[in-house]
């Protein structure tokens, strides 16, 4: 089968997208207004930009009704350029969940979804405390791509707990990441090498 996206609607489209390119890492991601309201929302469509210097990106997509209703996380990055990016383990699926509601912009998502606000060290927006990695970032790009904005921010602290890491690598397994799957979710329950063939 062949399928030219132009000749299908835009949900359609992502379907597929959404489909094709999993499992997607799950960018639970923290803002806070100039008015120092919270927010927190998940983004799957994330990933690593740059390794020297250490940059991530997310996509975000527009709520429904389209630019006039920016989501809350892009518009408090556009206000203080700044954001933490918290990864999400399968014991927080739930907290992340409820933050994927759209809710007002004066709604604390931290406490609707019963996670603490942890003090950042570089930025002033808070990390997830029950998180066991948040990387605080400042924005380094903003680049709308057709309905979406994909948002670059410079990775400026890591934040890991301290049984996660050993010999300057992460425990996947300890970790429990969530993962994306289109319209389910995944965890990591085994790791592999490559080639098969030795196996």
């Amino acid at each position: 089968m062949i399928i030219n996206p132009a000749e299908l609607d835009t949900h359609s489209v992502y379907k597929l997208l959404a489909g094709s390119v999993v499992p997607r890492p799950i960018a639970w991601v923290s803002t806070s207004s100039r008015q120092a309201e919270l927010n927190l929302a998940p983004f799957s469509f994330f990933t690593v930009a740059s390794r020297e210097p250490p940059m991530l990106a997310i996509s975000i997509g527009p709520r429904t009704g389209g630019e006039a209703y920016a989501k809350d996380t892009l518009t408090n990055i556009r206000e203080t350029r700044e954001f933490v990016i918290n990864i999400v383990s399968v014991s927080l699926a739930d907290a992340m969940h409820e933050t994927a509601v759209n809710h007002a912009p004066e709604v604390n998502e931290f406490a609707r979804a019963g996670v603490t606000p942890a003090a950042s060290v570089v930025v002033a927006t808070p990390r997830v405390a029950e998180a066991r990695i948040s990387m605080e970032c400042t924005l380094e790009h903003m680049l709308k791509l057709g309905t979406d904005y994909l948002v670059v921010g410079r990775m400026q602290r890591f934040h890991i707990d301290d049984d996660l890491i050993s010999n300057g690598r992460i425990d996947l397994l300890a970790l429990d990441p969530l993962g994306r799957m289109a319209g389910n979710f995944t965890k990591v329950e085994s790791l592999f090498d490559l080639p098969l063939a030795d196996k």
